[in-house]
């Protein structure tokens, strides 16, 4: 993950304090939705360093409705975020999550927020058919401790800052990478099983294990349930993935094998079947 700036993460923990009682307070008082959103716009100027005026939108219009806030960067007509924002007492459910993939489909953004100010939940929204959604982040607001650097490097993915250095598109790559649908087809590529043979065969030199054997022993006792299912859209996902690096990887090899072989002229005494050079006669 990328390191934060020192001044942003001063802000951050700054505003973690500021905040805090804030929330707590309008929790206590079972603060309505439009006095929560204004909090919650305060949060994203004061804690995650957006211009209040000229970078957060409010009741942006989508299609004929509205989504609570929008945040612009750059001057771009677009938004690269959408913010649905819930009263502070209302717990977060998932057809409040239906309406703001909603808007963001229709807006044709890629990120949203979901927040009571409390609870904040940050999803992608994949394109596809159908359309679906995946939780990348989620913390709580009122738990976050200002001088523990995993939770400043959650806040720091959605700031200005870290929008701008497409932190949260890299975050979620990382988390990607690392989920279990990805590493269960990455072990069962036949090169990584072929390993697994290697290594089993310095502890049993006897035995005679092949790589479909090893791949049957995975699924079947290793990778259990839904990893292994071949027909599961995250399985098929993560597959997917993997194909096109191994090929992107196979012609960056070629090419780089190609680029290394001698182009030679004809006639050169190191061009294969070349023709010998004849003997000068004497003069």
């Amino acid at each position: 993950m990328k390191s934060i700036p020192n001044k942003v993460a001063s802000r951050l923990a700054a505003g973690i304090k500021k905040f805090q009682p804030i929330l707590a307070d309008a929790k206590n008082r079972d603060c309505n939705e439009a006095d929560t959103v204004d909090i919650v716009k305060d949060i994203l100027s004061e804690t995650f360093g957006y211009d209040k005026f000229r970078e957060i939108t409010s009741e942006h219009a989508i299609k004929g409705t509205y989504c609570d806030l929008a945040i612009k960067l750059n001057d771009n007509t677009k938004p690269c975020l959408l913010i649905e924002g819930k009263a502070v007492d209302v717990e977060l459910k998932e057809n409040q999550i239906n309406q703001a993939v909603f808007y963001g489909v229709k807006e044709g953004v890629k990120w949203i927020i979901l927040t009571n100010g409390l609870r904040w939940q940050v999803y992608k929204i994949i394109f596809g058919q159908p359309i679906n959604q995946e939780l990348v982040l989620e913390f709580e607001f009122l738990k976050l401790n200002h001088k523990v650097s995993s939770d400043l490097q959650s806040l720091y993915l959605i700031t200005k800052e870290g929008n701008l250095r497409c932190c949260l598109e890299d975050y979620d790559a990382h988390q990607q990478a690392l989920n279990r649908f990805s590493l269960a087809a990455t072990i069962l590529t036949k090169p990584v099983r072929e390993i697994i043979r290697r290594e089993l065969r310095r502890v049993s030199p006897n035995a005679k294990i092949t790589i479909e054997e090893i791949e049957s022993a995975l699924r079947k006792d290793v990778l259990k349930g839904e990893v292994v299912d071949d027909h599961a859209p995250k399985v098929l996902e993560a597959q997917k993935k993997l194909a096109k690096a191994q090929n992107k990887a196979a012609k960056k090899t070629a090419r780089a094998d190609d680029s290394s072989t001698p182009i030679l002229a004809s006639g050169s005494p190191f061009a294969e079947n070349s023709a010998p050079v004849p003997e000068q006669p004497p003069v």
